[in-house]
Formats: C-alpha cells, structure tokens, sequence
C-alpha cells in the first residue's frame, strides 16, 4: 500500500528520536498503522546536523513553511518548539489540509482553543500525545481509555525537573539552590531553568489534561501557578518526618462551583505510590468514577521515551486518513493480515530470580547444606537473611534471593530442600523481577 508521507518540523533531541525510532522499528509500524509510514523530509535551520541525523534517507530542507505546503506531504510533525513560528506553521499546515502531530505543550495551552477550531473546520487531525509526560500515554488513556467514566479528579507529577531536584534535596538533605546546579550538569535542567522551576511547564500539561478530562477549552491564563524555587531542605526533612513526602503536582479537580486547575508543591503520604516516585520520572494519577484511581508512570522526557508518543500519534492520525475499514484500529494492535503464531512459552523454561524462605533448625551447618543443594543446580545466591529465632524457640526463619534461573531448575530445588531434615514445612517461593534492562 502507499506509503504516508510525513514532514519532519525541526530535528532536535525529540526529532532525532523520531527518526532513528522510526526507521529502526518501521517493519513493526507498518504492521500495526497499515501502511509504511516514511519521513520524506525534513526542515531544521540546521541543515547540516539534519544531513547527520537523516544520512541521506530524505530530502533536506531549511524553509519549514515549503514542508507545510508540499502537496506530497501528508501528515506534518511539529517539534520546534514555542509558540511563535511553531503556531504559524501549524496553522498553516492545516489550512492546506495537513494533518498535524505535535509535542509543543506550551502552544497548545495558549492556543490550542484557535488550532482545534481550525483543524476541525478543516477536518483534519491534530495529535498530541508527546505534549504531555513523554513517553506515558496519558493522553489516549484520559481521552480513550476512561471514555465510560466521569473523571474526578488528575494530580500528577509531569516535570522531571522539578522531581529530580526534590527527590535529592530529600535523599541528601541538600539546599535546592546546589541541586539546581548538579541537575543542570547531569542536563535535567536548562541552562534557564525558570519554566521547569516556576512550575509554568507543568501548568501548561495540566491544563491539557484538565481540558481533555472535563471538556473544557483550554484556560491557561486561569491556572495557579507556584514552583520550588523557594522550597528549604528542612521542609523536606520535617515532612519526611511526619511520613509525607513533597512533590510539584498539577492537580485539576471537578467540583459543584467549577474546576480547580493548579500547580505547586504538595505534601503527599509517603505511602502512595505517587509519592515514591524519584528522579526525572513522571507519574499521573486519575481517579474516575467507574474504575476508581490509575496510575502512569514513566519517562516524561528524552528523546526516545517522546519519539513513542510521537509516533503513537502517527500511527493513529495513519489508521484515520485512510478511509476503509481495514484501517480502523484494529482488535489486538497489529492488522489481522499481520499476527505471527509465535508459540507461548512453558513455565518451567521462563527465566526469573526468586525468593525463597522457609522455616529452619537453628543448628550449625544448616545455612551449608541449603546452599549445597542450590548449588548442584547451579543456583547462585544473591543475598541471605537469617532471622534469630525468638525467645524460647529452637527453630528461625531463612529468606534466600537467587540470581536468574528457570523455573524447572528452582521447582526440583524446593522439592530437595524440603526433605531436608533442617528445614521445618514447606518453602514459600515468590518470582522476583527487577524490570529494568
């Protein structure tokens, strides 16, 4: 089938990240879009860094508005940035019937209300996941996936900034003042880091999100806005203290008299798990009527986690312009032409890392003959806890964590360790994943 033929506005951090995602995963794309999905060109002031970026595979070019106009072009991407140039291209993409996938933020909030008017009078797409929190599609989940709830409420922390700055301060007891200067040499801050710090970028996500959960336009201007940059570390300690943790928060909230639409520190109980998010992460959570709270976490920024989301767009603004059926989204992701019959795996070859406690003599020598037994399967132990047993008790309880096995290999290793005569009942195993890479 015909290939989409996309115009690539700028190839910065995130337009890089399209690209190399793009190419690198275009066999997969076009199974789930439909079609192939090519950028056939790109415009960047910087040509030469664009030549680098793209080594040859499209045309160059350094006049956005000849892309924006460029009958080839179907679907233009947006990631300049700001709301000068970057509104003037996007409208006049959709003038010429171009549908439009954009992770400009801060032009969305401020005029978003003018973009959807015009897009929807020319009846063509304007698509925004990777505007707000990166890589989490916090979007299509508000917008599609709560579709049968009345959203109540959304509080999130969507400026990795700020999140990283708060998570040391708490960690080191560090002033905000010398986590500012180490987040701007790791490069989680800008060299002006004013926008992140004063809490006007995630003001302008949340009054996305708030806009999208309630059907309202866009009301920036109405949006109270506190940022960090006169947090002390000893609020930091005392709240820590008292079990609360502080976190930057957006928060829009449906209420009798209106919508409440604000951005400022917050105290939250260390036991949530929105509170236990560290670093430059992002995490939203929403609560809903019919499916009460959801959260999403993960990487609000970089070039990678935003390419996802911007190519999450283009695969739906591709499955919409084209008009058969056979184009809608489909039943599970991929088009029904495209499944491959990969075989499940069986239990017993699935690969994990366990833990294991059971109830044992305290006796020497019952620590060795446990380990011997991991050991003639070539089970390694990562680490070893063993409780002192209580007053009066001859028996204590021992807790192993393995490195990766397989499971057949651990299964025939608890059945050996229970007819061990030190060890007292049965082993309780639990899988352990570290999800990362």
């Amino acid at each position: 089938m015909k290939p989409i033929n996309v115009g690539l506005l700028g190839i910065g951090t995130v337009g890089g990240g399209t690209f190399t995602v793009l190419s690198r995963n275009a066999e997969e794309i076009a199974r789930r879009a439909g079609r192939p999905i090519l950028i056939t060109v790109v415009a960047d002031k910087n040509v030469e860094l664009a030549k680098t970026v793209t080594k040859g595979a499209c045309r160059i070019t350094d006049d956005a508005f000849a892309v924006v106009r460029d009958p080839e072009v179907d679907i233009v991407v947006e990631l300049i940035g700001g709301c000068g140039v970057a509104k003037d291209l996007v409208l006049e993409a959709i003038r010429n019937g171009k549908h439009v996938v954009t992770a400009n933020k801060a032009l969305l909030a401020h005029h978003g209300n003018e973009i959807f008017a015009e897009a929807q009078k020319m009846r063509v797409i304007v698509a925004f996941e990777a505007a707000v929190a990166g890589g989490i599609p916090i979007i299509k989940a508000v917008r599609e996936g709560l579709t049968a709830n009345r959203i109540e409420w959304i509080a999130g922390i969507i400026n990795g900034t700020t999140n990283f700055i708060l998570s040391e301060m708490r960690d080191k007891g560090l002033s905000f003042d010398t986590v500012l200067k180490e987040a701007q040499r790791l490069g989680y801050a800008e060299a002006d880091p004013t926008f992140d710090i004063e809490g006007v970028d995630a003001a302008h996500k949340i009054t996305i999100l708030s806009a999208i959960a309630f059907g309202t336009p866009m009301q920036f201007d109405k949006a109270h806005i506190e940022g960090i940059s006169t947090l002390q570390a000893l609020d930091i300690k005392y709240a820590e203290q008292l079990g609360y943790r502080i976190k930057l928060l957006g928060i829009t909230r449906r209420t009798p008299d209106g919508i409440e639409l604000r951005v400022h520190p917050t105290l939250i109980p260390s036991k949530r798990l929105i509170a236990n998010v560290e670093g430059a992460m992002n995490a939203v959570l929403v609560q809903a009527d019919a499916v009460g709270s959801t959260l999403y976490y993960g990487k609000g920024a970089g070039a990678e986690p935003t390419a996802s989301a911007v190519i999450a767009d283009l695969v739906d603004v591709t499955r919409v312009h084209t008009a058969d059926p056979e184009n809608r989204v489909p039943h599970l992701a991929f088009q029904p032409d495209q499944l491959v019959n990969l075989p499940i795996l069986p239990m017993d070859k699935v690969e994990s890392s366990y833990y294991l406690r059971m109830r044992v003599w305290d006796e020497p020598g019952v620590l060795a003959d446990i380990t011997r037994v991991l050991a003639d399967e070539k089970i390694s132990i990562d680490a070893v806890i063993q409780k002192e047993p209580g007053e009066g008790e001859d028996e204590a309880d021992l807790v192993l964590l393995t490195h990766r096995t397989r499971e057949k290999l651990i299964n025939e290793s608890i059945a050996r360790l229970e007819k061990l005569p030190v060890v007292v009942g049965k082993v309780t195993r639990l899988r352990m994943e570290g999800l990362g890479k």
